[in-house]
């Protein structure tokens, strides 16, 4: 474990200043941050040698970014999410967490907070401009862009009640890691994916529906209606099952596995955008359904949706999505979700960036995935009926 000195003028006059952290400028990092401090492993606290003064404030041995509060010391579970590009990664992820912490969180009787200065600052900034200005994010840049190294999202998850005598709370460290759709084409990118899978709890795939080949036909959907990046992207082919091929191959590199073995990461393939399929649906389908509100993960219509989804993929493209799932990985469940609600409007020639469309944010079954992780990972209950 290392400190930050806490930069406090000791007793005898002495301080620390403030500098660029070495460690935190090889990853592209320029922030003016106080010195770090080495602890003993045991303690939540150390001593600053140039100062004197104490140093509570953990940061990572490695990359030296700030810890959660009491790391180490309360389950911590990290969720990666994967796919391609343009399939909505970044917009699914602010949602999603906007809707843990103001729906989510109400319903499962939970406290959901940033669980470090980064992420409370980082989500602010993307919440207000995706619900308060309308504007969508820009895509994930690709992890050799030159740019300042990627930072997850951190969130503490607590469940359960404090009453007169005792303590019934149970805290879960929560890091969500967003990766650029072309980190799964490159060789540097896919080494860093092979290393953070490695350390994932569960996976989210997130993928676009309308590049599946014969999706668009099948259902009679009109093209033009559709996303042009959508449209782009089924152009050059990065299909669904080419994603899926690629993050089976990374997930095959993980230590402990071999061609005789199942993946045993739960993986929830979440198929977005399913507002553009809606009219091509029937009423009754269970996508088209809006979950359950009970304080448990629902199971049967979980599996309700799974269904559905795998008896869709065999009309679409002959069921390979289904093979690959099925021979490779021992746990997966399918997922279909929208995170906006409506396709955004085309983005105008004088646009800086892309704007939701005027009905507003209207999220649909974004939470599904993410809750089925919780339950499998013993967090959440699961309810049965």
């Amino acid at each position: 474990m290392r400190f930050r000195c806490s930069g406090m003028r000791a007793a005898d006059g002495r301080f620390c200043e403030a500098a660029p952290d070495p460690v935190r400028v090889a990853l592209g990092d320029q922030m003016v941050v106080l010195p770090v401090v080495e602890g003993n492993g045991r303690k939540l606290s150390a001593t600053c040698q140039a100062c004197g003064n104490a140093a509570t404030v953990q940061i990572c041995p490695h990359c030296h970014a700030q810890l959660p509060v009491h790391f180490g010391k309360i389950d911590t579970r990290m969720v990666a999410m994967v796919g391609a590009k343009f399939s909505g990664k970044s917009v699914y992820t602010t949602v999603l967490m906007h809707e843990l912490i103001h729906r989510v969180g109400r319903r499962f009787d939970a406290a959901v907070i940033g669980a470090d200065e980064e992420t409370r600052k980082k989500f602010g900034n993307e919440e207000r401009a995706l619900y308060n200005e309308g504007v969508l994010p820009d895509t994930t840049r690709p992890a050799n862009a030159g740019e300042q190294g990627r930072q997850p999202f951190v969130f503490k998850f607590s469940l359960g009640e404090r009453k007169r005598f005792r303590s019934t709370l149970r805290h879960t460290v929560l890091s969500f890691f967003d990766t650029a759709g072309e980190d799964l084409e490159t060789s540097r990118g896919v080494a860093q994916n092979v290393t953070y899978l490695s350390s994932a709890d569960g996976i989210i795939v997130l993928l676009d529906p309308l590049t599946v080949p014969g999706l668009v036909q099948t259902l009679g959907i009109d093209p033009d209606v559709l996303p042009a990046r959508s449209q782009q992207e089924a152009a050059r082919g990065d299909s669904p099952i080419n994603i899926l091929t690629r993050v089976t191959e990374l997930l095959q590199k993980l230590p402990g596995a071999g061609p005789n073995r199942m993946i045993d990461v739960p993986v929830a393939i979440a198929f977005s955008k399913v507002d553009a399929l809606w009219e091509a649906l029937p009423e009754d389908s269970p996508l088209r359904q809006p979950a359950p509100d009970a304080a448990c993960f629902p199971e049967q219509d979980s599996l309700a949706v799974h269904d559905h989804v795998q008896a869709l993929l065999l009309q679409w493209e002959g069921g390979q999505i289904d093979q690959l799932l099925h021979k490779h990985y021992r746990t997966y469940r399918y997922f279909g979700l929208s995170a906006l609600g409506a396709v955004p409007p085309a983005k105008e020639p004088a646009q800086a960036r892309q704007r939701v469309a005027k009905s507003g944010i209207q999220p649909h079954r974004v939470e599904d995935p993410f809750l089925w992780l919780l339950s499998r990972l013993k967090v959440i209950e699961t309810g049965r009926g």
